[in-house]
């Protein structure tokens, strides 16, 4: 689940299958099994991502984008 400025909804909920594949919903979806919380900032290609248990990370995509995201990674 997401709440922050950027994505398509202001409050989201990511859903990745075992594939590889994802799909959203607005809103918050389905049962929370909390796993860990994050904070991800994204400014042109570059991504700074503070997870509560994987610490911090930078990644870089290959879309120009800006979002600043608060998200709970929720596992089943």
């Amino acid at each position: 689940m997401e709440i922050g400025i950027g994505n398509t909804w202001l409050v989201r909920t990511e859903f990745e299958m075992e594939n590889g594949d994802e799909y959203e919903e607005k809103g918050i979806k389905g049962p929370v099994n909390f796993h860990s919380t994050y904070i991800r900032v994204w400014f042109w290609k570059s991504v700074i991502i503070f997870d509560s248990k994987e610490g911090l990370k930078i990644v870089w995509k290959n879309c120009k984008n800006f979002k600043f995201i608060f998200g709970i990674v929720s596992k089943q």
